[in-house]
């Protein structure tokens, strides 16, 4: 059982998209996905607003940030710009006093609270020490020479097809001790990290400026399209 007041929470942001510039603090849905993701965490009953950070580097960030009554972690230009290891991208691994973190990928504002909030409850009472979100899926994957990874059950009905997870890459927890030596969740051996099931539909990711606006439509509707 982890002691809530020894996790931090991050919400890493940079305004340098190369495939969709500054969509952090774009116009969204009467809001930015900045905001949305910030707002969650805040409105949050379980996650406490002084164990919240912002991990920030560009001016423009930091002025919405500093709006919230959250805590910014100012980063560096290279964590930015030139780092490569999870140790330098996610200085705050090794530079704040937390035993373990979890992070919210901002650039998914379909995720929901209360799957933030079981995924936050989950990682409290999990005797392992990381954990990462993945869908459960059905379907035919074929490895880089071509051969079959799930069994096939013969026939195209992916019903009949052995379940298998893909990442959903929208919440992740970790040991700070391990990110100070550049492992951020795990050696992806059994349980390291633990996978924690969300609904698919929660984790569509904006990378694009097509997904931004796809986004904005499915958010716009979501109480009827994911209620």
């Amino acid at each position: 059982m982890k002691n809530l007041n020894d996790i931090c929470f991050i919400i890493q942001a940079r305004l340098d998209s190369k495939r969709l510039p500054g969509k952090m603090l774009l116009p969204f849905a009467g809001s930015t996905l900045f905001d949305i993701a910030v707002d969650k965490l805040v409105n949050s009953e379980v996650v406490p607003n002084s164990n919240i950070f912002l991990s920030l580097y560009d001016e423009e960030l930091i002025k919405q940030g500093i709006k919230y009554p959250v805590n910014i972690f100012y980063r560096t230009a290279h964590s930015v710009t030139e780092a490569k290891t999870p140790r330098e991208v996610s200085e705050w691994g090794w530079k704040l006093d937390y035993e373990y973190f979890i992070t919210l990928n901002a650039c998914a504002p379909l995720l929901s609270i209360e799957t933030i909030e079981n995924f936050v409850k989950h990682f409290i009472g999990s005797p392992h020490k990381s954990l990462f979100s993945v869908h459960r899926t059905r379907n035919f994957y074929w490895n880089e020479d071509k051969e079959m990874i799930t069994k096939y059950p013969g026939s195209l009905d992916t019903k009949l097809v052995n379940e298998t997870y893909s990442g959903a890459h929208v919440l992740y927890a970790g040991s700070m001790v391990d990110m100070s030596n550049n492992v951020y969740l795990g050696d992806f051996t059994e349980n390291y990290p633990e996978l924690f099931t969300v609904e698919e539909k929660e984790t569509f990711d904006v990378d694009f400026e097509w997904q931004f606006k796809v986004a904005e439509i499915l958010y716009n509707n979501r109480n009827k399209f994911l209620g």
